[in-house]
């Protein structure tokens, strides 16, 4: 194998390394000292985590955290160039401006369909059980290249960009990790198990409706707390959906699995947790409300919450 998925993490943590260098020489950063250990921090466990011991990572999650809730990641002052030269550069690419953008979704696309199992001698080009994420790295890389090339500018500049974007998304960079070691805990420790023995005995799930709302209220609010519906997913399936609404009412296991899932999905529309959806967008259009996605979108996620449990009450 000669591309390997470890590579795109060095590379992510010699981003954000270069990112955390750039923060501590800035001055006029309000917390830079705290700032910088927790780019640095990060881009040390995106490069050798793997091989740091489990209890010195855990720690290093912990002074992450702790960081991030005292308020170390306020946001620097942004250096741009007046607005009337960008707009001019702007005016100057016009279209142009989206090759890059487009780049990243079709090289992933060309290395997903081609590059699976290609060889170079003997060797396979990359791991094709994560070809999907080294076509998607492949592709950054090739967008920065355009980017670059485009725009006039160098690699340098690109790092400074970066290291403006970390600073306006802040915290909720680091969520989706957080959040992925939280989905195999609930797992690792039989929350699952634990909600099949709570709607048994305190809810009466021998009653269709009321199993249909729980298992689609249920999936709803895991995926609140998790920020994500394919963490939900098998907590609810393995108690409710399983043993309930396929062993009790013999559903329909396609129609219980897609609409749990729609339904997962209209938690997330509710939840900070979800900050690749709901906060990082905010953050990054400077909106004065940094809820103000989520506001906007409760109303209609409750109404497919609903609509999802009437349709699940009939058709499975």
């Amino acid at each position: 194998m000669i591309l390997s998925v470890q590579y795109l993490y060095w590379l992510a943590g010699s981003l954000l390394l270069a990112s955390a260098f750039v923060i501590v020489r800035d001055g006029r950063h309000p917390r830079r000292l705290f700032a910088a250990i927790f780019w640095s921090d990060l881009g040390l466990l995106f490069i050798a985590g793997d091989r740091m011991p489990p209890t010195v990572v855990g720690a290093q999650v912990l002074a992450l955290s702790a960081i991030a809730a005292c308020g170390g990641l306020r946001r620097s002052s942004p250096r741009r160039l007046p607005a009337s030269v960008r707009e001019a550069s702007a005016l100057r690419l016009g279209w142009k401006l989206l090759i890059p953008a487009l780049a990243i979704p079709f090289c992933t696309l060309v290395g997903t369909m081609a590059l699976g199992y290609t060889k170079i001698g003997i060797a396979f080009l990359h791991d094709a059980a994560n070809t999907n994420l080294i076509s998607f790295g492949i592709g950054c890389i090739v967008a920065l290249g355009l980017a670059c090339w485009l725009t006039r500018d160098t690699v340098v500049q690109a790092v400074r960009q970066s290291r403006e974007l970390t600073d306006a998304v802040g915290w909720t960079l680091v969520l989706p990790q957080m959040l992925s070691m939280l989905g195999a805990m609930f797992q690792h420790t039989g929350v699952g198990n634990a909600s099949a023995y709570l709607a048994s005995h305190y809810i009466a799930t021998d009653v269709r409706w009321v199993a249909v709302a729980v298992y689609c209220a249920g999936m709803a609010v895991f995926s609140m707390i998790m920020g994500g519906s394919a963490a939900a997913f098998p907590l609810m399936v393995a108690g409710i959906g399983v043993p309930v609404l396929v062993g009790t009412f013999h559903g329909n296991v396609a129609e219980i699995a897609a609409l749990g899932t729609f339904s997962g999905y209209a938690g997330v529309l509710m939840t900070p947790m979800a900050a690749h959806f709901n906060l990082i967008p905010a953050a990054l259009l400077e909106l004065p409300d940094k809820y103000g996605v989520i506001r906007a979108q409760a109303p209609t996620a409750i109404c497919v919450l609903v609509v999802n449990a009437v349709l699940l009450y009939f058709l499975m």
